[in-house]
């Protein structure tokens, strides 16, 4: 995107957020006239009527529990009414990752939504391109593309991800606003996760002067990159220094597309083998590899965060920018901050890529000061884009082009400011409750602080904590929690122990710590598990058709996923429970 194109863009963003309150008005008649006939609004007697008022007064408040019986049809292939959700017809499905619960859900997608994520992008991009101009190099890029399955009815559905690759536009869409991927597309859309990071990698350090920034659509897969970087690179070497692929690449179109770009370059393959052979800890390495790389960027907030540390160790003194707010339901906002740490980053709303509502979220009296995250809100009717106040917080409710009308996201946010006329959200946790027996309401950004807490225990020890899950056992009298941490290397029991202590403290929601005061919740347990239990769940996801580059550890584990459930209860090595409470 050159400089003018930046600049366009950038202003059509700043006149359009002027006056926010006129655009969400015709946002809403747009997707109320384009959708007149769908279904689901003329089941609530909305009859064509497109102002604000009718709309909120004839259309309640939804979940995807709600919308799930029309989305179902639509798979289906429901004959009796084309316009089941939308106007038009809904032509491919997006697929969640289901890893929290087992099962993905089945999402809408169609041109709206695909049209919104091109802007997303392109606003984002422009301020990003702002602050940390990039020439004409090229991008690494961590992305993957998944198993596509037909439906019932005859439609695809794959990952919100890969909807958008394949989307015949895409390419010419991003042509101005993209550096060129590192990797083939084939690389992208392999058949072998593994095979395909083991090439995004080759590709990437074969353009090791050109790469400008380093991108995969969540922290949690960058990471996983580097980690497996430190496993294969003398692999890599080989293939650079003698010009030839390694037998592992065994897919035919990976293994055509990557040989043509692979010659024997043994001044490369030293230079690689120094840096990495010379690398005591493999901090900064991306920097080292990648000297041109101006930055690291991807979905970092939420259940990303405990990633950050790592990421920070592999990208020295390389920023860490957040990519933008959204979900497979549809996106928010844009990252026009991008200086910001990623623990302090703030999305702007589009206000004509949806229509959007918020629901105060307000604290009971006597729990204002309350440190958890899992206090049980107090809901209020929803405001408007613009009648949002900064400091308070908010469920966000969105309403767009593909089907989706007054649906909670389930997300906590915060207004952090404004920007013009629009709000500026900063993501606070989602709100569903993981961890519950009794009065007890943890979050997952309780199940994070506590983690951390006990993970600077570990950091004496020069440890880290690779990834981590949990679940309520409800097989003992009391139930109790159970925290899952895979380690970087072995410990000794006292530390372990204290860390069982550390983890049960630092919930500090009051239903939990008046439970294990009176015991109607037994001591935390912190179960040890093999090097490698994480991969084993990531093989497990992708095996179901997961996209890598979609892939979110399940933070909780609950009974309907009972296939991690085999995976985590075989892997543990070593068990240790809290005494914090005493021996109650």
């Amino acid at each position: 995107m050159t400089v003018s194109c930046i600049e366009t863009v950038i202003e059509q963003f700043e006149e359009m957020t002027r006056d926010t309150r006129r655009v969400q008005r015709e946002t809403l008649r747009k997707v109320l006239e384009e959708n007149a006939d769908a279904e689901y609004l003329r089941n609530f007697g909305l009859e064509g009527r497109t102002d604000e008022e009718s709309f909120k007064k004839c259309v309640p408040l939804c979940t995807h529990q709600d919308v799930q019986p029309f989305i179902q049809r639509i798979a289906d292939g429901d004959s009796h009414s084309l316009a089941i959700l939308t106007g038009k017809p809904i032509t491919s499905l997006s697929l969640s990752s289901g890893t929290t619960q087992g099962k993905p859900k089945f999402i809408p997608f169609n041109d709206e939504l695909f049209d919104s994520t091109i802007q997303i992008y392109r606003t984002s991009y422009a301020f990003r391109s702002r602050e940390y101009p990039i020439s004409n190099g090229k991008a690494l890029q961590f992305l993957y593309g998944s198993k596509q399955t037909i439906t019932k009815g005859g439609i695809i559905a794959t990952t919100a991800t890969t909807n958008l690759f394949r989307n015949s536009s895409f390419k010419s869409a991003m042509k101005d606003i993209q550096a060129q991927s590192c990797s083939p597309d084939a690389v992208i859309f392999g058949s072998d996760f593994h095979q395909s990071l083991y090439c995004h990698l080759l590709c990437g350090l074969i353009y090791s002067d050109e790469v400008q920034f380093v991108f995969s659509t969540f922290a949690h897969s960058i990471v996983h990159s580097f980690r497996t970087l430190e496993k294969i690179w003398e692999d890599l070497c080989a293939d650079i220094r003698d010009g030839v692929l390694s037998e592992r690449i065994t897919d035919p179109s990976i293994r055509q597309a990557v040989s043509k770009i692979l010659y024997p370059n043994p001044e490369l393959a030293d230079r690689i083998y120094n840096t990495c052979v010379g690398s005591s800890n493999w901090y900064g390495i991306i920097p080292q590899l990648w000297p041109n790389a101006k930055y690291v960027s991807g979905i970092m907030t939420g259940s990303m965060e405990p990633y950050l540390k790592k990421l920070r160790h592999y990208a020295g003194h390389l920023p860490l920018m957040s990519a933008d707010y959204g979900s497979s339901e549809g996106w928010i906002g844009a990252n026009v901050d991008p200086s910001l740490p990623p623990e302090e980053a703030t999305f702007a709303v589009l206000p004509n890529i949806g229509y959007f509502e918020f629901i105060p979220l307000e604290r009971p009296i006597g729990e204002e000061l309350e440190s958890s995250a899992a206090v049980h809100y107090i809901e209020s009717e929803p405001v408007g884009l613009t009648e949002v106040e900064v400091g308070k917080i908010y469920e966000p409710v969105l309403t767009n082009g593909a089907g989706l009308y007054r649906y909670r996201l389930g997300d906590v946010v915060q207004i952090a400011g404004f920007h013009n006329s629009t709000p500026k959200l900063k993501f606070i946790c989602r709100r569903s409750l993981l961890l519950t027996i009794n009065i007890d309401k943890n979050t997952e950004k309780d199940l994070q602080v506590s983690v951390e807490e006990a993970s600077k225990l570990l950091a004496e020890e020069k440890l880290e904590i690779v990834d981590f899950t949990s679940l309520v056992d409800l097989s003992t009298d009391p139930g109790h929690y159970v925290i899952f941490w895979e380690l970087s290397s072995d410990t000794t029991t006292e530390v372990l122990n204290n860390c069982a202590n550390c983890l049960d403290l630092a919930f500090k929601d009051g239903g939990y710590v008046g439970s294990r005061k009176t015991n109607a919740i037994g001591p935390l347990e912190l179960r040890v598990l093999r090097k490698g239990t994480f991969h084993n769940i990531l093989d497990h996801f992708l095996g179901l058709g997961a996209a890598v580059s979609q892939f979110k550890t399940p933070r909780f584990v609950g009974p309907s996923n009972h296939q991690v459930l085999q995976i985590l209860n075989r892997n543990v090595v070593r068990s240790y429970y809290s005494t914090a409470y005493g021996n109650l």
